[in-house]
């Protein structure tokens, strides 16, 4: 029960603490800067709608309205699939971009600073082990 308990905490309290560094320093929050960041390792900057949830871990419905909130912002735009006119991709814009570039030294700085550096190698290992199985567990459960 400690183990689930700490864990539940420290990772609420580290994306709060993550999301008021950028929301703070930027004015982005740490939702929208995974939306950015993943799109921004993308070919042409793009992501089909349904691969951007996936690879927030959240639902079509809630990228789909904060996608609706960032390309108010500039942020982004959604275009048109050509091969499929039902597909929809998020493109990352270059007020996006630029953003993003702005804010990544404050998020990189805040994830060293609050669990990186206080974590040992070995230790950082395990937890990348740990959570590659939780996923790899839960991928099997929804499908």
């Amino acid at each position: 029960m400690r183990a689930w308990r700490t864990y539940v905490n420290g990772s609420s309290m580290l994306m709060d603490r993550l999301h008021r560094e950028l929301q703070d320093g930027h004015g982005v929050s740490l939702a929208d800067y995974e939306i950015l960041v993943r799109l921004s390792e993308q070919k042409a900057h793009r992501m089909r709608m349904t691969q951007l949830a996936d690879d927030v871990a959240s639902s079509k419905s809630r990228v789909s309205h904060q996608i609706a909130r960032m390309e108010k912002a500039g942020l982004v735009l959604r275009r048109e699939c050509p091969e499929d006119g039902r597909g929809v991709f998020a493109e990352l814009t270059p007020v996006g971009m630029a953003l993003l570039e702005e804010s990544a030294p404050t998020h990189l700085d805040g994830v060293r600073k609050h669990i990186v550096d206080l974590l040992t190698s070995e230790e950082q290992e395990v937890l990348a082990k740990v959570f590659d199985r939780v996923m790899t567990h839960l991928r099997a459960v929804d499908s």
